[in-house]
Formats: C-alpha cells, structure tokens, sequence
C-alpha cells in the first residue's frame, strides 16, 4: 500500500513543503548572528561566564535525572528541552565563542531552534513547580 502511494505521498509533501515555506519567507528572515551574550543580546561578552553556567545547569539536571524521569511530562520534557538547548548553545559557545542565532521573524531579536527549547522547557518547568 505505502510503495503504491510514495508517489502520491512524495508529490503532496513537496506541495505542503513549498507552500509553506513560500508562506514562512514573509514572516522569517534567515540571517547569521554570532551573539557573545545570552537572551536577547544581554551580558554580551560573557561568553566563557555562560559556558560555564551552562555546564553548572547541565550538570544539575543530570544530577536530579532519576527525580526527573518520577515526574509528569512537563518535568521531563521541559528539562529535555532546556538541557537540550543549554548542549547546543554550549557546543555553539566553544566552536565560536558565542552563539549562532539564525532565525530572525522581524519583530523580535534573532534566535535559533535551542534558545526556543530554553525557552518552552523553562515556561513548562514553571508550570510544573507552580503547580506541585
């Protein structure tokens, strides 16, 4: 059934796909930013300081895992996506000595995919403890 219908399938996703995209390019700016701070360009310069705060937090995580993996969902999927994007900002930190934002939507400072993560799983684990 699915080898019959790659056709179909491959043809409607390269539809959904390109449409999409040609919808996004009005909204998202593609651009390559190399930010020395944290959120929103804040403590520029403090690169080393956030590498290291970034392991300090990582480590903390990894340190509570099996406290972790005893929670809801929003305990472990916020702390995957926080941990998650404090590696890719951290990998970031010390290939480049700062971070790579790339997406950029015009109206708000350039970010990319782990300061999105950061993001989400600090507002799910705020959600969490509020609620505990």
């Amino acid at each position: 059934m699915v080898k019959k219908n790659i056709f179909l399938l491959s043809a409607f996703i390269i539809v959904v796909v390109d449409q999409l995209t040609k919808y996004l390019v009005k909204v998202l700016n593609i651009s390559y930013i190399t930010n020395s701070g944290s959120l929103f360009g804040l403590f520029k310069g403090a690169s080393s300081i956030l590498a290291w705060l970034s392991i300090v937090i990582i480590g903390l995580f990894l340190f509570n895992y099996d406290k972790i993996q005893k929670g809801d969902w929003k305990l472990k999927l916020g702390s995957g996506l926080v941990v998650g994007g404090a590696i890719g900002n951290l990998i970031d930190r010390i290939l480049y000595q700062g971070v790579i934002d790339f997406i950029n939507l015009r109206i708000w400072p350039s970010f990319n995919i782990a300061d999105s993560a950061l993001s989400v799983g600090i507002i799910l684990l705020i959600i969490y403890f509020i609620k505990e």
